[in-house]
């Protein structure tokens, strides 16, 4: 595949004067390049290379054999490739800086995949840091945040590429998970920019779960939330994006009223037991709750509410079960250690579990054994398990006299009062769709934060200086009330020249103007003040991902070092301008690529005559 010319011009030339520290010269050996200027990698040049060093940036320069003064008349076709070479500098289209960086969702929900998968993809809660940073390492992912339930697995992270950061994460979700790559393609959802900030707002108000406006959603997306406080990687646009969707979940459910008479995952399951247990037995029936967490304590708070007034709880400490207990009286609640586990299942008729364990509590030779119940219940002992991983294995439904239901099974449960909960959901969307443009506008105002901050540096340094000059010229001897009020003079001044301005580089919605105008007025006072906020930005971004890569810059040093002793008559100058962007794109791409050109490779990769990247770049 050809090289975009994406990758050509001051880019290029700015992310190796950002690499000049590297104690390499091969390391500063780049060029920018046309299409018609690639072909010549495999061409003889009889010319040497010039490495000019300007201070707007590195410049390759062609030097013939014999030099041309500088007043001697350029040859038309020198010229004409020149000529083209600057335009290219110039007009090559960054995408990194012209387009602003995606807000994407990669997920897998009880929607679209089974909790055989969903399982394997669930991060605990206690590894949520660990996988943000690991996501934030990957080339393409600037921000990202973790939320991951019983019922969904989804990733949000803001990506310099959307082709690449999902393709990134979507490897990592297969190397972290064990699953293949073409599986979880197959089950994922993607989302991006306004579709992603809709989705996670209907996550958080309960209208993408499977018990329509169950509130436990809520409580998820704000310890995500907490969990992120601090943690680099989960950044301004992420963090923004999860308030706000808890801002959206808390209206709706104040202003539609969809909560009322939902039911959560928790109260599901006890209606699904009961469908199950003849409507005799609901009062007698021998209730087992394994795991006091969350989960675990609504579920014995709708069983307390179906009637029951007697269970066993099965917890690793008895203190959470106490609490419990002393929470809800009149009701019998005993406690059983976890080692107590299959003897308290001997008893019981209807065994739920919602613990946090990775791996089964309950398998067919676990079950096999266990006592057949009564007739008055059905003959049936029920595990409902709602779990993520799942707590009791598929196995168990092969059992005779067991019955296996998991949350993919709850479906049945919610189909009741359908038409009732879209009408709620209706109003909840416009809702949405409200807070909605609101965060987008706020997104949109931070494009203007890097030219806001470099305006006001500017003018404050001007103000200093100034100052600086007023007060040496009135003596050293002046009071500090004197010297305060100059300050604030000074100060004032500024401000009120500033106030204008600022106001023209508003775009969070409070006014009329539109992103387009406020871009506008970005650009035109980037040029009449020199701030350069695209080309700072562009720095920012390159200069991180620089820094995660140094052991790529490294390696490709030590391959052309490889190549140099293997080259021999090759004209230099082409080989170094190849490297050099062949490092360019390592860092890009990471260290497989360059792995993947061993020094038998070198060879034949050069007299392709074309530039082939196995990457999938493109």
């Amino acid at each position: 595949m050809a090289v975009s010319s994406t990758f050509s011009g001051a880019k290029l030339e700015r992310l190796l004067i950002n690499s000049r520290s590297s104690p390499s010269a091969s390391s500063l050996r780049a060029c920018s390049l046309s299409h018609q200027q690639m072909k010549a990698f495999s061409k003889p040049n009889r010319g040497r290379k010039a490495l000019a060093q300007r201070t707007g940036g590195v410049r390759c320069e062609v030097a013939q054999s014999d030099a041309i003064n500088e007043g001697e008349k350029m040859d038309p076709s020198k010229a004409s490739a020149l000529s083209a070479l600057e335009q290219l500098k110039t007009s090559a289209a960054d995408r990194y800086t012209k387009e602003r960086s995606s807000i994407v969702v990669i997920g897998l929900s009880v929607h679209t995949a089974p909790v055989e998968m969903r399982e394997k993809l669930a991060i605990p809660e206690a590894e949520w840091p660990r996988a943000i940073a690991e996501l934030c390492g990957l080339n393409h992912i600037e921000e990202a945040a973790v939320l991951s339930t019983c019922n969904r697995m989804e990733i949000y992270v803001v990506a310099l590429s959307q082709h690449r950061g999902v393709k990134e994460v979507t490897e990592w979700m297969s190397k972290t998970s064990g699953i293949p790559v073409s599986e979880i393609c197959e089950h994922r959802f993607l989302l991006y920019n306004k579709d992603a900030t809709q989705h996670i707002f209907e996550v958080s108000a309960g209208l993408d779960s499977l018990v329509l406006g169950e509130g436990q959603i809520l409580a998820q997306v704000k310890q995500v939330v907490k969990v992120g406080q601090g943690v680099v990687g989960f950044g301004r646009n992420i963090s923004g994006l999860f308030k706000h969707a808890i801002t959206v979940g808390k209206r709706v459910r104040t202003e539609t009223n969809i909560a009322a008479g939902a039911v959560s995952v928790s109260s599901a399951a006890v209606e699904l037991a009961l469908m199950k247990l003849p409507e005799s037995s609901h009062a007698t029936a021998r209730m087992l709750v394994i795991g006091a967490g969350k989960m675990g304590k609504l579920v014995i708070k709708h069983l307390v509410a179906k009637g029951c007034t007697k269970m066993v709880v099965v917890n690793r400490s008895e203190e959470k079960v106490a609490a419990i207990h002393e929470e809800m009286q009149g009701v019998e609640i005993i406690y059983r250690p976890l080692t107590d586990m299959l003897a308290c299942s001997a008893e019981a008729d209807v065994v739920f579990t919602s613990t946090a364990s990775e791996t089964p509590l309950f398998l067919k030779d676990h079950v096999k054994d266990l006592p057949p119940v009564s007739s008055e219940v059905g003959g049936l002992r029920l595990f409902v398990d709602i779990s993520v991983p799942r707590n009791v294995g598929s196995c168990v439904s092969d059992v005779e006299g067991a019955r296996l239901y998991n949350v993919d099974d709850l479906k049945e449960v919610v189909a009741a009062n359908k038409e009732d909960r879209l009408r709620k959901a209706m109003e909840a969307q416009a809702i949405i769709a409200e807070e909605s443009k609101q965060f987008e506008a706020w997104r949109d105002s931070l494009e203007t934060v890097p030219t806001i901050k470099k305006l006001r540096a500017y003018a404050e340094r001007i103000r200093v200086a100034e100052l600086e000059k007023c007060l040496s010229k009135m003596g050293e001897d002046i009071p500090k009330k004197t010297r305060r009020a100059v300050d604030d003079l000074s100060r004032g001044i500024v401000n009120k020249l500033l106030h204008g301005p600022m106001q023209h580089l508003r775009c969070d919605g409070s006014d009329d103007r539109t992103l387009s105008e406020t871009l506008e007025n970005m650009h035109a006072l980037n040029r009449m003040f020199g701030l350069e906020s695209d080309i700072s930005l562009f720095e920012q971004k390159i200069r991180a991902k620089v820094e995660q890569s140094q052991k790529i810059v490294g390696f490709t040093d030590e391959l052309l070092g490889k190549v140099d002793r293997r080259t021999g008559n090759m004209n230099m100058y082409w080989l170094d301008v190849h490297l050099g962007c062949l490092k360019y794109l390592a860092v890009l791409l990471g260290l497989q690529f360059v792995k993947d050109l061993d020094s038998g490779g070198w060879e034949s990769y050069y007299q392709g005559q074309q530039w082939k990247l196995n990457s999938g770049l493109y």
